[in-house]
């Protein structure tokens, strides 16, 4: 088994081996699963193995932090890309780790071409923005995990009550 820094790898590599397993295993069912996974709680954990229960191979997109932070704001991501993929690498089920830029996963979907996309409850199959790139790489859109009831967010605010901060 590799050590989970081995296990993040850059886009060019991580499509390079998704070839090559595609290659040697007939019927492989490759699953992609993406966030931003910053201060790791157990929402997290519940997608991730969801993500893993539908297929042979999951990979994880994680925004890296230019990404995070213009998706969740002044201040954000409280834990570095770098940190953020190596936590989700070190999770049991998960295969590879990849970090991406963008606003959305569509550069990743087109170079690894995951046979399922794999998104969190708090989207619907209709609402998850790289359906239909999803569909025309022949994969499909599932939702996985269970009820949006954890964020990073909601874990810094109990943090904070439970400890006397306001900030």
């Amino acid at each position: 088994m590799r050590d989970c820094n081995e296990r993040v790898l850059k886009l060019d590599e991580l499509a390079a081996e998704v070839r090559q397993l595609r290659a040697d295993a007939s019927g492989l069912r490759v699953v992609l699963a993406n966030g931003i996974f910053d201060l790791l709680h157990v929402g997290h954990v519940r997608y991730l193995l969801g993500a893993r229960s539908v297929g042979d191979f999951l990979i994880v997109a994680v925004n890296d932090d230019a990404s995070a932070a213009r998706h969740k704001g002044p201040g954000r991501p409280f834990v570095c890309a770098r940190e953020r993929a190596e936590m989700v690498a070190s999770l049991r089920g998960v295969d590879r780790v990849v970090l991406f830029g963008e606003d959305t996963v569509e550069a990743v979907l087109r170079a690894i071409r995951p046979d399922i996309h794999a998104k969190g409850t708090d989207y619907t199959e209709e609402s998850v923005p790289e359906r239909e790139m999803t569909a025309s790489l022949g994969g499909r859109t599932v939702i996985v995990g269970d009820p949006k009831d954890h964020s990073s967010t909601n874990l810094l605010e109990v943090i904070l009550e439970r400890t006397g901060r306001t900030e």
